[in-house]
């Protein structure tokens, strides 16, 4: 005899079912119990304590701790259309993936919709954060609206798919709706009519109108880049793999070629292309070799000053020589394949579209406007012409990855600059174009760049797509149809592009660029209104860290002063230099600082290369004398240098004025001449100095000995050699007479 409390859930479901007006489909004896369309079962479904569900096997489930609260993981990977159609079906697929450490059969994925419409981005943005598990609708049961699967054991995937006809989505009224697929098996306790797996994202209805919504997307060409001492780039196999079809940066070129003729944004760091062109180049040291014509022939071509160089080339050569006769590794082979490949998809996806230029080394505005301002300028100005070479037109804009940029970083910019921010900048009513302390600011979505909801994967490109699509529909629903602007997190891994484009295929959403977009009149909004949160502020750049790039700059202009032949090493150093104040050296401030202050040492290290040697002492006979020191150049470049000396009063030492020339590893001799009033000793400091006479470091010290003597000695001691002169004359006269009168 069975206890009434056993004969519940079948009860729930045979209401559920008649009130579908339905009969159970096929193999639905051998399937878990499932959730109709009813109220209490939806209850039970977002409180955990369905009645529904079997006694006993609910103790169970809660006392296996160790396994997962959903054992299944559920991903939608297609969603074909990206909106619910006027007729015809909703078409999806995707994995499901057994997680837990036991086998389970008889897996059925069911659609679910729901049925009221969220219609403002409040709305929207509250979906998107409720807990994965919680009831947002209920499931789809009507015969051949589901797959199965029949067994999954632990670690094992499998695809589903199936088609939900749009007369089973009863919905009709505009906005945004939940749609998703929740997986139910059996385990070896059994199957209930709880969710084992879910996978839930967005769905918007939209009436047939005539009008469309301003749509643009932007595509951050943003990283960290990090340089070893010698100028050389750290991680290569991090980049190696960003750069990768499947990586970071891979996969977004890939977004963006994907794209064909449809209009995009690329937000571009030019620091980050130079990057990729030097591990395309073989990663070279920073380079000290000739850049100049020397005597009508150019030394240029040797070692890597080409792909050194600043400037970004559409496509340098991976075996360019890097001044060192060892043959490359499989690694170095690997990396500048890589590189190059990406450099070339790049070109394409860059080609006829809209590209927006950072500050080079993506400099932290906010920072820079506190601490420096000059920095942002000059990255401003190094970073205009950076695809020059590509032949391809660019605009100035500044973008901060959070989105956040305080009023002083937005006063800073320059009149015509793109300023991309954040909505969250102004509240729930943000506009989405304002003006601000003479500016023109883009207003970004911070939905989109949330992605979907929970479980799983935020940022698929289902849930990316279905989130912009979702904001999109809801702008063109409330009256102004205010354009949306999306810009894509900088580490964001797109994955696979199939069906994103085609997804965004629709009438009323009009695919553009950010500057139309941004054609209109924007809100006025007091610089003062704009939110700009402490945590952004304790996040800036420090000094410190602007300090230790400004002595990187320093130490670099100072070694391309030194070398005779070389003109382009403090710029390259300059660039490194801005690479370490960039807003991905924001979470790592001590890295920054301590790349900098390596780069720095190492450049210092090259200087004291060249030194100067004064002799042990100098001893002047008289009130003036000349002695030697000698200069030595222990690099193998040419340099340039100047001596100077520093002298205790009254000694004077004077020095050659004009600059001395010294062959690679080579050495000279260069005369000083001294001149002291007094009689002792004194120190002279001799340093040797680049042209602009900046210290290069070296310095020897020489004590110079005065052995001059007054006026009135030299008298006492003229007198005393008349006397005695004189005395032998008086001597010699009385022995000449003498002998006169002997003979």
């Amino acid at each position: 005899m069975l206890r009434p409390v056993s004969l519940l859930p079948a009860l729930v479901v045979v209401v559920a079912l008649l009130g579908l007006g339905g009969v159970p489909p096929a193999g639905a004896a051998a399937a878990p119990a499932t959730t109709g369309q009813t109220t209490g079962q939806a209850t039970g479904q977002a409180t955990g304590q369905s009645t529904g569900k079997a006694p006993g096997k609910a103790s169970a489930r809660a006392g296996a701790k160790a396994a997962p609260s959903t054992p299944l993981s559920v991903t939608i990977d297609t969603l074909i259309p990206s909106v619910i159609p006027a007729k015809g079906e909703v078409h999806v697929t995707g994995s499901v993936t057994n997680r837990s450490d036991e086998t389970w059969t008889n897996i059925h994925l069911y659609a679910f919709a729901s049925s009221t419409p969220m219609t403002t981005t409040a709305e929207l943005e509250g979906a998107a954060a409720t807990e994965g598990d919680a009831y947002v609708g209920d499931r789809i049961l009507t015969e051949g609206t589901y797959d199965s699967v029949d067994e999954l054991a632990p670690g094992d995937s499998a695809q589903y798919s199936f088609a939900v006809p749009r007369s089973e989505i009863h919905v009709t009224e505009p906005g945004v709706y939940w749609f998703g697929v929740h997986a139910l098996g059996f385990n070896e306790d059994g199957g209930d009519d709880f969710a084992d797996g879910r996978a839930r994202t967005f769905l918007p209805l939209v009436p047939h109108t005539g009008r469309s919504v301003d749509t643009a997307l932007v595509l951050p060409v943003r990283r960290l880049v990090s340089h070893a001492p010698d100028g050389s780039l750290e991680d290569v196999d991090r980049w190696s793999g960003a750069l990768a079809p499947g990586g970071s940066l891979g996969a977004l070129v890939e977004l963006g070629t994907a794209a064909g003729s449809r209009p995009v944004s690329w937000l571009v760091d030019p620091s980050v292309i130079d990057s990729v062109r030097r591990i395309a180049a073989g990663n070279p040291a920073r380079f000290l070799g000739p850049t100049t014509d020397q005597g009508g022939e150019s030394d240029g071509d040797q070692g890597d000053g080409d792909a050194s160089s600043p400037s970004p080339s559409p496509s340098p050569s991976p075996s360019a020589d890097t001044g060192d006769d060892a043959e490359p590794s499989p690694e170095q082979v690997r990396a500048a394949e890589a590189a190059q490949s990406w450099l070339d998809r790049l070109h394409e996806g860059l080609e006829g579209n809209e590209i927006l230029t950072l500050p080079y080394g993506d400099v932290d505005v906010a920072a820079a406007a506190e601490h420096d301002p000059a920095v942002y300028r000059a990255a401003r100005k190094r970073s205009s012409g950076q695809l020059e070479p590509w032949g391809l037109p660019t605009r100035p804009a500044v973008s901060s990855p959070s989105g956040y940029i305080d009023g002083a970083g937005i006063r800073l910019t320059e009149p015509d600059a793109t300023i991309l921010v954040t909505d969250r900048m102004f509240g729930s009513r943000a506009p989405a174009v304002a003006r601000t302390a003479g500016r023109t600011l883009g207003v970004t979505s911070s939905g989109t760049v949330s992605g979907g909801p929970g479980p799983g994967y935020r940022l698929s490109p289902v849930a990316v797509r279905q989130r912009i699509v979702s904001e999109a529909a809801l702008r063109l629903l409330t009256p102004g149809r205010k354009p949306l602007i999306a810009a894509f997190p900088s580490t964001w891994v797109p994955g696979s592009t199939v069906g994103f484009w085609s997804g965004l295929d629709l009438p009323w959403l009009h695919l553009t660029t950010v500057a139309d977009a941004m054609q209109r009149t924007g809100v006025d909004v007091p610089v003062e209104r704009l939110d700009y949160p402490d945590s952004q502020r304790r996040l800036e750049v420090a000094a410190s860290t602007f300090a230790a790039a400004d002595g990187l700059a320093r130490s670099g202009e100072t070694l391309q002063n030194l070398l005779t032949e070389n003109e382009t090493v403090a710029a390259e150093v300059q660039d490194e230099a801005w690479t370490d104040l960039s807003y991905s050296s924001r979470p790592r401030p001590l890295r920054a600082r301590t790349s900098a202050d390596g780069s720095r040492a190492w450049i210092e290290s090259q200087l004291r290369s060249v030194r100067v040697d004064a002799p042990k002492a100098v001893i002047l006979s008289s009130g003036s004398g000349r002695f030697a020191a000698t200069v030595t150049n222990g690099l193998d470049q040419p340099v340039s240098v100047r001596v100077q000396a520093l002298s205790d009063p009254p000694l004077k030492v004077a020095v050659p004025k004009e600059t001395i020339e010294l062959g690679s590893e080579s050495k000279t001799t260069v005369l000083l001449s001294a001149s002291s009033s007094a009689v002792g000793i004194r120190n002279v400091t001799l340093l040797l100095t680049d042209t602009d006479d900046v210290p290069l470091g070296s310095s020897d010290d020489v004590p110079i000995r005065s052995n001059r003597v007054s006026n009135v000695i030299w008298l006492i001691v003229g007198t005393g050699v008349a006397l005695l002169f004189g005395a032998i004359i008086v001597r010699l006269l009385r022995r000449i007479r003498a002998a006169r009168r002997t003979a």
